[in-house]
């Protein structure tokens, strides 16, 4: 499969632009209008950000098939402040975001691999169709609540830990 996926980089940068920068274009209808609904407990994962600060833990859902990844949190009116969502993408690759049918203010955290940061977009605009890039290859995205970021003094090369990171 992960061969079939690396094949597929140029088709994957493709879609991350129709699909999460682009708003979920293709998304069903259904996804479109359907009614936000919370982060349930049975569907979330630890995942802890290890800085210069300490040790941050949050509880996440985890992304992972395309229909997951084109709605992620859009049409939600809720983050609790130690959730967010993680997005994984599989492969490295430039992804690009908006906000699009998102009504919460977010912190977009880009990781390697390794679930090393590479990039952070600090306080984006809810409901922007401004695109925010990865600013080069990344393998996964964290979204949390606008100002996370800066309350845990988040840094590029910070560590971010999650089943889906390589050890």
């Amino acid at each position: 499969m992960m061969g079939f996926q690396a094949g597929r980089a140029g088709f994957s940068i493709a879609f991350c632009v129709m699909t999460l920068a682009v708003g979920g274009f293709g998304a069903p209808a259904s996804a479109q209008t359907s009614q936000p609904t919370p982060m349930e407990k049975s569907t979330l994962e630890p995942l802890v950000i290890v800085n210069a600060s300490g040790k941050h833990t949050f509880h996440v859902e985890v992304m992972r098939t395309e229909a997951q990844l084109e709605k992620g949190l859009m049409f939600q009116r809720v983050l609790p402040p130690d959730h967010g969502m993680l997005f994984d993408f599989k492969i490295a690759h430039p992804i690009m975001m908006w906000m699009k049918n998102t009504y919460l203010p977010l912190d977009m955290i880009f990781m390697s691999k390794k679930g090393i940061v590479t990039h952070i977009a600090r306080d984006a605009r809810p409901l922007s169709e401004t695109i925010i890039p990865s600013d080069g290859p990344a393998y996964a995205v964290l979204e949390v609540n606008a100002g996370t970021a800066k309350r845990i003094a988040l840094k590029v090369g910070d560590k971010v830990q999650n089943e889906i990171f390589e050890k």
